[in-house]
C-alpha cells in the first residue's frame, strides 16, 4: 500500500522544537523578527505572505511587512535591504521573488546579509550550500524536502536520487545537500535523454519542474519514493503537483501530495531559519 508523505506531522514537529528554543529567547529577552519583503501584489506573494504571518503568530515569531510599489527602484528596493542588514532588532528576511523585471534581482539577493538571509536567495548563502560549509541557511524549499525524507525514515546513503529542475531554489541546491548525505544523485532538465528511463532506474525521484502533472507512470517504477515540489494548476484550476498523483500514486512506495505535501513543510523550514538567525545574532552581538 503507497504511503503518503504528508508535511503536517513534518511540520509539527518541527515547531515543537521550536517552541523550546524561541522560550530560550525569551528568558534572554529576545524575540525572533522576521522582515518580509514584497515588491507590489502579486497573487503568489500574498498568500505566502498570509501563510508566513498566520505561522509566526503561532510561534511567538514576531513578523515586520516591508512593501514597495510595483513601479519602484533599484535604489528603493536596495537601500530597503540595506537598512534590513543594518537593523539589529530585525533578525531574518525573506524577500519575495520574482522582482518586478525592471529589478536587477541578483543585485538585490547579493545586497542581503547572509546571516539575515534565510532563504539562501544571495549567491554567497548558495556557495555555503554548495560548498559544504557549516554556516549561513539552505532555501527553504530545498531543506524541506530533506525534513521529510528525514521524517519518514527514508534512508539517503547509497540511494540513488533522481533531481528533476536545475533551479538554485530547489534542483541546484536540493542535489548538493542529499549528495552530502552520500546519496548518488542525478540532476536532470528537459534535455536529458530518455528521461522516463533515468527516473526509472532511482531509488528516490524528485520533480521539481513546475509543470502540472508533466510525470506519469512512465516515469516511475513500484517500490520508488517520490518528493513533488510543483505547486501548479491544473486544466480545472485545481492545485496540482508536477506528479500526475491518481496515476502514480498506486504504483509507487511513497509519495507526497499537493496540497498538504513539501509545500506544508517550508513555511516551517522558513520559521526555523528565522530562530536560527536570532539565535546566531545572540552570539555574535
Amino acid at each position: 500500500m503507497t504511503q503518503e508523505l504528508t508535511g503536517k506531522e513534518v511540520a509539527d514537529k518541527i515547531h515543537e522544537g521550536l517552541r523550546a528554543r524561541i522560550a530560550a529567547l525569551a528568558e534572554a529577552g529576545v524575540v525572533p523578527r522576521l522582515a518580509l519583503v514584497r515588491m507590489g501584489e502579486r497573487p503568489d506573494d500574498l498568500s505566502y505572505e498570509r501563510t508566513a504571518i498566520k505561522r509566526a503568530d503561532a510561534l511567538g515569531i514576531e513578523t515586520v511587512t516591508c512593501v514597495l510599489d510595483g513601479s519602484a527602484a533599484q535604489a528603493d528596493i536596495e537601500g530597503l535591504i540595506e537598512s534590513i542588514n543594518q537593523d539589529a532588532s530585525l533578525h531574518a528576511c525573506l524577500l519575495f521573488r520574482p522582482l518586478p523585471s525592471h529589478i536587477d534581482e541578483q543585485a538585490v539577493c547579493d545586497a542581503l546579509s547572509p546571516d539575515k538571509d534565510i532563504d539562501a536567495v544571495s549567491l554567497l548563502s548558495l556557495a555555503g550550500v554548495f560548498t559544504d560549509a557549516d554556516s549561513g541557511f539552505a532555501p527553504c524549499t530545498a531543506a524541506a524536502c530533506r525534513e521529510v525524507l528525514d521524517f519518514y525514515g527514508i534512508a539517503l546513503e547509497g540511494k540513488k536520487v533522481a533531481v528533476v529542475g536545475r533551479s538554485l531554489v530547489v534542483g541546484k541546491p536540493l542535489a548538493m545537500m542529499l549528495l552530502r548525505r552520500n546519496a548518488t544523485v542525478t540532476l536532470c532538465h528537459s534535455r536529458t535523454a530518455d528521461l522516463p528511463a533515468v527516473c526509472q532506474d532511482a531509488d528516490i525521484v524528485v520533480c521539481a519542474t513546475g509543470r502540472a502533472k508533466a510525470f506519469g507512470k512512465a516515469y516511475f517504477k513500484a517500490g520508488q519514493v517520490v518528493l513533488d515540489v510543483g505547486i501548479n494548476f491544473d486544466e480545472e484550476g485545481r492545485l496540482c503537483g508536477d506528479v500526475d498523483f491518481e496515476a502514480v500514486a498506486p504504483l509507487v512506495a511513497a509519495i507526497t501530495p499537493v496540497p498538504r505535501g513539501i509545500g506544508a513543510v517550508t513555511t516551517s523550514v522558513l520559521m526555523a531559519h528565522a530562530v536560527a538567525a536570532a539565535e546566531l545574532a545572540g552570539k555574535t552581538g
